[in-house]
């Protein structure tokens, strides 16, 4: 936090950007941003969180030794004109997360089994995209449907959002009841 307070507009490696446009008749998406940053040459290790805002942009976590270039590169996202420029970290707005809790009785802790019933898709359908790779597990990719799942795991499904077990209890009838935070 020394960091901070010595400079507000960077922390530990960290800096913020505004990219503002009107988005009101094209709207722009997390991968149209990604993209516009991509594009103007720099790799992707060098780019944190894009948070974005609708209609009014998004801000961007950044490298600091990168903000002049994006400053200056960073002028179209999508068809829209942006101008780019370096904000506090302190006016970073974070949405809290949509979650919703649930409760599931399932009769095994396999991945396939928890996460079929926290995405709420079938369980031959959660194999699948297990196997294609869209699934992983503690932010590492899962291959198998039979890993073991236990409590405090997080899971993550591409397109779907991220799950975290939060508690795991035995039924009187050997059946285990799974409390799930689901991120939307």
């Amino acid at each position: 936090m020394e960091a901070l307070r010595d400079n507000p507009l960077e922390a530990d490696g960290v800096a913020a950007l505004q990219v503002k446009g009107n988005f009101m008749f094209d709207p722009a998406k997390h991968p149209d941003f990604l993209g516009a940053i991509l594009g103007t040459g720099v790799v992707r290790e060098k780019v944190g969180d894009i948070l974005v805002q609708g209609e009014a942009g998004a801000q961007i976590l950044v490298d600091p030794e990168l903000v002049e270039h994006f400053e200056m590169s960073l002028v179209q996202v999508r068809t829209v004109p942006v101008e780019t420029r370096r904000i506090p970290l302190s006016e970073l707005s974070v949405r809290p997360p949509r979650v919703e809790e649930m409760s599931s009785v399932e009769a095994s802790m396999r991945l396939d089994a928890i996460a079929s019933a926290g995405f709420r898709v079938s369980r031959s359908k959660m194999g699948d995209l297990i196997k294609a790779g869209d699934v992983r597990l503690n932010w590492r990719t899962a291959s198998k449907t039979a890993l073991e799942v236990k409590a405090g795991d997080v899971i993550s499904c591409s397109g779907k959002g991220r799950l975290e077990v939060r508690s795991v209890e035995t039924t009187k009838k050997e059946k285990f009841l799974v409390t799930l935070m689901r991120y939307i």
